[in-house]
């Protein structure tokens, strides 16, 4: 069987995808190798922001133009802990290179550099993440759950919420409110 590696991919979730967690999202795919998969949902704010995550961490935050930035829901692993998907990537305590310009970093010292307005130039900030053990994501790519892209940086970092799903569809081609639910029978 040949191996697949969809790193740095977007993951579509395919508009019959029955999981809750993961209906209409765009997963980013920050590690996928032997060992399963890690992602983070880029498209689903929950009703928090940084300054309400920072408050709870009882951090400052300086820069007034990030307090309003939503935090997301990043998937149902761990949705007590945060994850910061960056650029770039830069030198933090505990971060995962997703590729040069982009890294998935879980230590707090990213956050208070973000406070104190030396943080990465762009980030998104999620409670949770998605994951996939050995071979779980292959089979659900088999049973058609996902369509699957090279992910774009602006799309995560420089598009609107509510334009990241439908502008990863145009990467393929696709119109996504043209897909259908279920497949047709002639």
């Amino acid at each position: 069987m040949t191996s697949i590696n969809l790193t740095h991919h977007f993951l579509i979730a395919m508009p019959n995808m029955a999981d809750p967690y993961f209906a209409r999202t765009l997963t980013y795919v920050c590690e996928h190798n032997d060992q399963g998969a890690l992602g983070v949902v880029v498209n689903r704010p929950i009703d928090m922001t940084l300054q309400a995550l920072f408050e709870r961490l009882s951090l400052s935050l300086k820069d007034n133009e990030l307090a309003d930035a939503p935090i997301f829901f990043g998937g149902p692993v761990q949705t007590d802990r945060g994850f910061v998907l960056h650029a770039p990537a830069g030198h933090w305590q505990s971060t995962l290179k997703v590729r040069e310009a982009i890294g998935l970093t879980t230590s707090k010292d990213i956050l208070e550099a973000v406070g104190r307005g030396e943080g990465p130039a762009k980030l998104l900030v999620t409670l949770g993440y998605a994951g996939w053990s050995p071979g779980q994501l292959e089979h659900e790519l088999s049973q058609n759950a996902w369509l699957t892209v090279e992910a774009q940086d602006g799309i995560i970092f420089d598009t609107p919420v509510e334009e990241r799903l439908p502008a990863a569809m145009e990467l393929l081609g696709i119109d996504f409110g043209r897909l259908q639910d279920e497949a047709g029978h002639a």
